[in-house]
């Protein structure tokens, strides 16, 4: 299957431990030496109605994704740390 990063940034991103929607991906981490994407990143939440901003952004690593679905993007991400 091949995709497109075009195609990721218009699909939501699903944690599948909780049902969340995280967002949509913003950008991707890759590493050159590798030839190989090591993770998505999706927007931080907003804060208090969006009024104050939002937090860190928030870096999912490669192998926590577990399907890419038509439209959705479905991770398993227990414990995510705010970047």
């Amino acid at each position: 299957m091949l995709i497109r990063t075009s195609d990721l940034k218009v699909r939501e991103v699903i944690n599948i431990r909780d049902g969340r929607n995280l967002g949509v991906v913003t950008d991707i981490e890759f590493d050159m030496e590798k030839g190989a994407v090591q993770s998505i990143i999706v927007p931080g939440e907003g804060r208090l109605l969006g009024l104050f901003g939002r937090r860190g952004d928030v870096v999912i690593p490669w192998h926590r994704i577990r399907k890419f679905g038509e439209d959705a993007i479905l991770v398993d991400v227990d414990d995510f740390k705010d970047e």
